[in-house]
């Protein structure tokens, strides 16, 4: 199938082979990730349960927001897209690893339950809604990088996204907004205005002739 926007050597690589493997291998590193949280939450005591809680999350958030940008090689909303639909096929294809692996193992914890009223079916479409949206921004944040520099940069996208997401978490918890504090779960939310943040400021500057 054509597209609308004339390709320009290795970038906005959306082939649909290149998708599909990017998006099953993003779903089963963010099973993974979310087994090691588990396994950290139950048999580790604070504050080593709320540091490598911390890593695991950060870490299994930037290979989600950045990895499918990496596969696309975004410049334009054609590989933009791409590492959107990336990033939409894994919260697809988690979902059978959620209902017959992750939750027949008792993988959840009693809290995780009581948020949606003790359903287990809640959080996958935020989480289909979610994890289509962070590999959107993420590529969209490497397509600006791209652009700038001629190539992405997922060092820097990090480091920029990082300090987004601490600034507005902070914000939210020095001003008492609701439910926000100083511990994972606020910074985890406040990656998605992160991002957007990140976004934005990527997009300033003079762009790659």
């Amino acid at each position: 199938m054509a597209t609308a926007i004339p390709l320009e050597g290795d970038v906005d690589n959306t082939g649909v082979l290149r998708i599909v493997k990017a998006g099953f291998l993003l779903a089963v590193i963010q099973a993974v990730t979310v087994v090691l949280v588990s396994i950290v939450n139950k048999s580790l005591d604070n504050p080593a349960n709320r540091t490598l809680t911390a890593i695991l999350v950060f870490i299994g958030a930037m290979i989600t927001a950045f990895y499918p940008g990496t596969r696309t090689n975004p410049r334009t909303i054609e590989g933009i897209a791409g590492a959107a639909g990336i990033g939409c096929l894994a919260t697809w294809v988690y979902v059978p690893i959620d209902a017959f692996i992750l939750q027949p193992f008792g993988v959840y914890t009693n809290r995780w339950h009581e948020i949606g009223g003790f359903s287990i079916w809640w959080y996958l479409p935020v989480w289909w809604m979610v994890g289509t949206f962070i590999s959107w921004q993420g590529g969209w944040i490497l397509a600006n990088l791209n652009n700038r520099e001629g190539r992405i940069s997922v060092p820097k996208a990090i480091v920029l996204t990082t300090i987004c997401t601490l600034v507005i978490g902070a914000i939210a918890a020095a001003v008492h907004f609701p439910r926000a504090g100083w511990y994972v779960p606020t910074f985890a939310v406040a990656m998605l205005p992160g991002l957007v943040l990140a976004n934005v400021i990527s997009a300033m500057g003079r762009r790659r002739a």
